[in-house]
């Protein structure tokens, strides 16, 4: 197997005192930093693969898991992951410019790099184990040709692990020629995913031929199947799980940093792909997948043809984005009518429906033996069939926009000011929630054969990335 040959730092040893504060006490500008070394070395030391992470860890580190049961030298891509746990420690080097937090960004980017597919994205985990690897068409490998190369864009994944890597080779200048090349690969790997229309598919292995997906406006199908076709649908146009919208967020920040105008282009077309997919009356919102006629299609097999309350609004925040990015009024112009449809099709709790019919607008759901139905009493456990309301916020911030126009694109962050009382009062539990490894421990719960066992006591990376984001902003409010 050959890895990576960025170098990877040793680690720097750090004494770990007994508790950081007394009794009423408040945390200090050398408090906060320290916590957030305790923290990193922990993870660094014992809790890392490589420089990679999974989702949850036990108490005593014996067991763990991503989304699923990982073995020892497995680390997981989709967040909370290691491109999550990564973020943390860039960001903790953006606020203190201690190169030891800069030193575990760089040891998380060749975890991503070695787990790095030739069709150019990540899947959802990454394997160390030599014979395990042999499995996956990895471009760090001599081997692999053969292997699972299906990049990714479900959940996150390959989007979380692109930005992380553009972000730590910005911070590098772009000194980092492994890094800034990985970057550069997925970057162009997305490119050629994307369909003539600008949408992209849930997750691909080689590239679309354009002849195949006409440039269409959505329609309805004549008829839909109620029972689910098993087909194959990780090639359609797909917002499941925000997957458009997190690529179009990925391709604006490939664009800021490193100016390149090909990377707004897709933006730009993925957000014309998004006027082209909203349905037309009765229902002006937007499916979860359309399939190459432009039309609803199944997914998963409670995942029909329909519109959606759920993905439907995390379109309307990313037309706002959109505008933000642009100043281009098409992308405000099919907010009033979906925002009016989407609230008149509220459920009567004030929630949405994940599924609504086509044309009929009811909403419709599934059985735990996965039969469609108009009925919610008998959902399984696993999905959201119903969708929390975030319709006024969208409606406020729409109208903000429209009478303010799109603000200008200023990066300057700092704050110059005191952290606030309850800034220093987060700050402050941070601190004392750790234990004397350096590991913030919590009740939670795993999986087993997709079962959720009894509480039990674990350490999760995405309380990690939360706890080290509210030192993070502790240190730069006091700036």
């Amino acid at each position: 197997m050959r890895c990576p040959t960025i170098l990877l730092a040793t680690f720097m040893l750090i004494a770990l005192p007994g508790p950081l504060l007394t009794a009423g006490e408040n945390v200090t500008r050398e408090q906060a930093i320290s916590a957030l070394h305790r923290a990193v070395q922990f993870f660094r030391q014992e809790v890392a693969i490589n420089g990679g992470y999974l989702w949850r860890y036990s108490y005593d580190l014996t067991k763990r898991q991503g989304e699923l049961e990982a073995s020892k030298t497995t680390a997981w891509v989709q967040p909370p992951g290691t491109p999550s746990v990564g973020e943390a420690f860039l960001e903790a080097y953006r606020v203190t410019e201690d190169t030891y937090f800069l030193d575990a960004a760089r040891e998380t980017a060749a975890a991503l790099i070695s787990g790095q597919l030739r069709s150019g994205g990540w899947d959802y985990r990454i394997e160390f184990d030599p014979k395990d690897r042999r499995r996956y068409a990895y471009r760090s490998d001599d081997h692999g040709e053969n292997g699972r190369n299906v990049t990714t864009l479900d959940d996150n994944t390959t989007q979380a692990a692109l930005r992380y890597l553009m972000r730590v080779d910005q911070t590098l200048a772009f000194k980092e020629a492994e890094i800034h090349e990985a970057a550069e690969y997925a970057l162009d790997s997305l490119l050629k995913a994307q369909y003539p229309n600008g949408a992209w598919p849930q997750r691909y292995s080689e590239f679309p031929d354009p002849g195949m997906h006409p440039v269409k406006q959505a329609t309805y199908p004549e008829t839909w199947s109620r029972t689910h076709p098993k087909k194959d649908y990780r090639s359609y146009y797909t917002f499941n799980d925000h997957t458009i919208n997190d690529v179009i967020d990925t391709m604006f920040l490939a664009a800021e940093i490193y100016g390149n105008a090909r990377y707004r282009a897709a933006a730009e077309l993925a957000g014309d792909f998004i006027l082209l997919a909203q349905m037309p009356e009765p229902q002006p919102a937007w499916a979860q997948q359309y399939n190459s006629l432009m039309q609803p299609a199944w997914a998963r097999r409670f995942e029909p043809p329909s519109v959606t309350g759920g993905e439907s609004q995390q379109v309307l925040r990313t037309l706002l984005m959109l505008y933000r990015k642009t100043g281009k009024k098409k992308y405000l112009e099919p907010i009033p009518r979906a925002l009016d449809y989407l609230e008149e099709s509220s459920l009567p709790d004030g929630r949405l429906a994940r599924f609504y019919e086509l044309k009929t607008n009811r909403p419709i759901y599934f059985t735990k033996k996965y039969e469609l139905t108009y009925s919610p009493d008998d959902l399984p456990t696993h999905y959201g069939f119903i969708a929390g309301s975030k319709l006024s916020e969208i409606r406020a911030e729409y109208r903000e926009l429209l009478a303010d126009g799109p603000p200008s694109q200023s990066t300057d962050r700092r704050t110059n000011r005191r952290p606030s009382a309850k800034l220093e009062a987060r700050a402050k539990a941070v601190v004392e929630s750790m234990d004397e490894r350096g590991a913030w421990v919590e009740t939670g719960r795993f999986k087993d054969r997709g079962v959720w066992g009894p509480p039990t006591r674990v350490i999760q990376c995405r309380t990690f990335a939360n706890n080290v984001a509210v030192l993070c902003r502790f240190l730069a409010a006091g700036e």
